[in-house]
């Protein structure tokens, strides 16, 4: 019975509202120190102003700051008091303010016209009348089948789902996910890949083998066998597929930065440091590390769209997210039964299609000017 109750607790603590807040509150305080420290480095100073000279590599910037605006918004949030039909607020038998246990965000408050705007059913993009029909007495008494028409006629941009709900409403809120999920689970790939990858490189014999060893079983398991074993193990939530995907995603990266430490430890100063008898994790710190960021930032950038992609597909198969949590994925596999109907309801896949598109092609085009950027044969200044 104890046991239950902590697993029950465990998970309360673990899948609340409270606790991703805190993942982005963390992963947008680290984000900010990463750019400061950056862009005190000269280095890293001509980089940026190499990119800020191509306009789409701006422009695809900007639309990844919206993308995070957007997630941020949907991160802060309180607990509304209720209220009766009346307008009185709602109390206790002990006279305590009852409040709403889901929550809202300042996105929610945003988009209270869309949140509220609910229809029977399925309707259409911009529609005036339900998709579906439904069997009405005609005024000389026969019996038709018509279109009703919908409560909120136009206001439906990407059209409603089975229960109602607002299709764009539910991918603006889906960016959060997408979000979370690419930075968080690169956030934790990241110092795995560092630490091994360049202890690797650095020190080479047995402890490059063990290294090696490490990383090779583990990639060579099926990502996907490991996901579903340990969402089977520990539960469906946004936590833990960032928490397995960030363990399964760090091999690659691990591999690369042993290879450039391999390069990087035969340099003059490197071998300088050694002569004049620096400990092995100075030079790490000082000359090793500095020198191998810019292959793990291009990485970074590179895979993130990567990893949004994934979420969507394993929640297409099942071992995603939860039912509970909004995202692509989830409004893909309900547009798996929703394309099978005649006629077919396309808007949902539509509306996940389009959302991913805004995020992955913006985030593969920065990559890209990123890497020229800190390219020395391809930078122009």
């Amino acid at each position: 019975m104890e046991e239950s109750k902590l697993k029950f607790l465990w998970d309360a603590i673990w899948n609340s509202w409270y606790f991703q807040d805190v993942l982005v509150a963390a992963l947008l305080i680290f984000l900010v120190w990463m750019g400061r420290r950056l862009s005190r480095q000269p280095y890293w100073r001509l980089a940026i102003r190499e990119v800020r000279q191509r306009r789409i590599a701006v422009a695809a910037f900007y639309v990844l700051c919206v993308y995070g605006l957007i997630a941020l918004m949907d991160s802060v949030g309180w607990h509304p008091a209720l209220r009766g039909e009346d307008g009185e607020v709602l109390r206790d038998t002990k006279n305590r303010v009852l409040h709403d246990r889901g929550g809202i965000t300042v996105l929610d408050a945003l988009l209270t016209p869309l949140r509220e705007a609910r229809e029977k059913t399925y309707s259409a993009p911009l529609a005036k009348i339900l998709f579906s029909t439904e069997t009405a007495v005609l005024p000389d008494g026969a019996m038709a089948q018509i279109h009703p028409p919908l409560q909120y006629p136009r206001r439906h941009l990407m059209g409603t789902d089975k229960v109602g709900n607002d299709v764009f409403y539910q991918s603006l809120k889906a960016i959060r996910t997408g979000m979370i999920l690419g930075i968080f689970t690169t956030a934790l790939a990241i110092p795995f890949a560092i630490f091994f990858g360049v202890v690797a490189g650095y020190f080479g014999g047995w402890i490059d083998d063990l290294i090696q060893y490490i990383y090779t079983v583990l990639a060579s398991i099926p990502d996907v066998l490991l996901i579903a074993a340990f969402m089977m193990i520990f539960g469906r939530g946004l936590p833990q597929l960032c928490i397995i995907m960030g363990i399964t995603s760090w091999t690659g990266l691990c591999r690369v930065l042993r290879g450039e430490t391999l390069k990087q430890r035969e340099m003059e100063y490197v071998q300088s440091a050694e002569a004049m008898g620096a400990p092995a994790l100075r030079i790490l710190r000082r000359h090793i590390v500095p020198n191998v960021l810019h292959i793990v930032l291009i990485t970074v950038v590179l895979g993130f769209s990567g990893r949004v992609l994934s979420e969507a597909a394993l929640t297409y198969i099942g071992i995603g997210v939860g039912a509970e949590t909004y995202s692509w994925g989830r409004m893909i596999n309900q547009a798996l039964r929703e394309l099978a109907r005649d006629p077919a309801i396309w808007w949902n896949l539509a509306a996940a299609f389009v959302f991913m598109l805004g995020l992955v092609l913006p985030a593969n085009i920065f990559g890209d000017a990123l890497r020229d950027a800190l390219d020395p044969r391809l930078r122009t200044q």
